[in-house]
């Protein structure tokens, strides 16, 4: 009888009868997989260099910027080794916060023919998308090897705390995700916000330029800026080879439960409602 289960089917992911006698925790586990290798399936659908591109992107993004900044501006003059690998460093892990809450915020709305349908907990959806952009994040990283190799850079043990910072920025992610989500089930706008807030927070973070340019009260508001810690504990481990410090740490993982914390209560007060709005 297992054979003529019912399914319900979104791209590659099937759930059937029998999946729902799975313990939760390991239903859950099967299905954040199914949807990571359905998201990864579909970017690359048709794509003639396929993950290629997660390598390409960012050194190409670092090139035009290397040159755009460097050439014109000369920021490259004011006391930053290797400009370059400072700026991809900056690039991936902004990104890594960029696209999984882009993508999380619509993944209610995404998946509400399949909410409607089948019991599922909903907080799969938006986690799932921060789990396929760390995927990414990885294949990302094998540009920053190109970089620091070009550069004769070698790695230092340094490198073995790298995990961790993705662990910080993965529960930052997931918590503003969560927070996304429910918001653009309710409000729409949202959607269109957010965009804007990232473009104002690339800026407002130093990825392509030090901060010593700003000026003294700017200086100070970085402090209340978690893109400004991680883009300094990542640039610290692989462009100044040091270990993070201690208050950077604590300012990480305040950073990353805080996040959590609201985006977890925001999400369970308001999700047993989202049925009636998508």
């Amino acid at each position: 009888m297992d054979e003529l289960a019912t399914t319900q089917k979104t791209g590659q992911m099937t759930l059937s009868d029998r999946d729902a006698w799975y313990p939760e925790p390991q239903r859950d586990r099967y299905i954040l997989q199914q949807l990571v290798l359905k998201d990864f399936k579909l970017k690359y659908r048709r794509s003639a260099m396929g993950v290629a591109w997660s390598v390409l992107n960012p050194l190409l993004m670092m090139c035009v910027m290397a040159a755009a900044f460097s050439r014109m501006i000369g920021l490259s003059a004011n006391g930053i080794p290797n400009y370059p690998l400072y700026i991809i460093l900056g690039n991936v892990t902004f990104s890594f916060v960029s696209e999984s809450t882009s993508a999380g915020m619509g993944s209610i709305i995404a998946a509400s023919s399949l909410l409607k349908k089948v019991k599922i907990n909903r907080w799969v959806f938006p986690v799932e998308k921060v789990l396929f952009a760390a995927v990414n994040f990885f294949f990302s990283l094998i540009a920053v090897a190109l970089v620091m190799l070009f550069f004769r850079i070698a790695p230092t043990w340094h490198l073995l705390l790298l995990p961790l910072l993705v662990l910080y920025i993965a529960i930052f992610s997931c918590g503003l995700s969560l927070l996304l989500s429910a918001a653009a089930v309710f409000f729409r706008d949202v959607m269109h916000l957010w965009s804007v807030f990232l473009t104002a927070w690339t800026y407002a973070t130093p990825l392509f330029y030090p901060q010593e340019i700003l000026p003294a009260w700017m200086i100070s508001l970085e402090r209340f800026n978690p893109m400004y810690h991680f883009v300094t504990y990542i640039r610290d481990l692989l462009l100044y080879q040091q270990t993070p410090s201690l208050s950077l740490n604590l300012a990480c993982i305040s950073c990353s439960l805080l996040s959590l914390a609201i985006g977890l209560f925001v999400f369970r007060r308001t999700e047993r409602r989202f049925i009636l709005y998508i």
